[in-house]
């Protein structure tokens, strides 16, 4: 499929995972590559739970970087084939492009591998594409980008 537009901005990002409505979420601890990336239940502060999703060049096609909403510098990174927030320079965070699938979007890395969300609480793990509805995600739009 052909990769779709996203308007920047700050969404929630649900996984589509059997049981109540779960997000892509950042630990709160460290390991080796920065705060595993999760899905959990809604937590009602927005601090792990909001994502800014922006574009890496002001052209059309370009792919999206995403970072943590309340904290400008913490994006996401892909080490091992699972997922990662860390404070590292923009040029290091992870690229990904969107596509429509039924139900919601594919989220794909810029190898070419689909964020899958195995169960709730496991870490976020790349793997090649499949049409199951662990790598299908809703973006739920939060709002425009505040200036920081």
């Amino acid at each position: 499929m052909a990769p779709i537009p996203v308007k920047p901005g700050k969404y929630k990002i649900h996984a589509h995972i059997i049981g109540p409505t779960s997000l892509l979420t950042a630990t709160e601890y460290a390991v080796k590559h920065g705060a595993p990336v999760i899905t959990d239940r809604f937590n009602p502060l927005p601090i792990e739970q909001d994502w800014i999703i922006d574009v890496v060049e002001s052209v059309p096609g370009s792919p999206y970087v995403i970072h943590l909403a309340h904290h400008a510098a913490a994006g996401l990174v892909v080490a091992e084939d699972k997922l990662f927030v860390n404070s590292v320079p923009r040029a290091e965070w992870a690229k990904f492009t969107f596509e429509r699938v039924i139900g919601g979007v594919k989220i794909l890395s810029d190898k070419g591998l689909a964020l899958r969300a195995g169960h709730r609480g496991a870490q976020i793990e790349l793997a090649p594409p499949k049409p199951e509805f662990q790598e299908t995600w809703t973006l739920e739009y939060v709002g425009p980008i505040e200036a920081e």
